[in-house]
């Protein structure tokens, strides 16, 4: 019954790279997962569209089992439009002045 219990857990990192083993060690060490396999769960899930932003993960834990949830703040979706139009953005600039 006490593995049933729901944990939640959120990281933030660097959206698209592995995150420090030691930071995923101590927040889901004690739940019995593994950091190098969150880690590398967690550069998948952000490689398309994050990379290079820091976003915060929702990470829960069901009986042994870690679901990721990406739970992005405003400036990471700022800097994630700056970067898909930042080109246009700085050309109508230029144009203008």
């Amino acid at each position: 019954m006490k593995n049933s219990i729901k944990k939640v857990v959120y990281i933030k990192s660097k959206g698209g790279q592995v995150a420090s083993a030691s930071v995923l060690a101590q927040k889901i060490g004690p739940y019995g997962l593994s950091p190098k396999k969150i880690g590398e769960d967690f550069a998948k899930k952000t490689k398309k569209n994050w990379d290079g932003i820091i976003v915060t993960i929702k990470l829960t834990i069901i009986k042994k089992n870690a679901y990721l949830k990406i739970v992005p703040s405003v400036s990471s979706l700022l800097k994630r439009e700056m970067q898909l139009y930042g080109k246009v953005i700085t050309d109508f600039i230029s144009r203008q002045f």
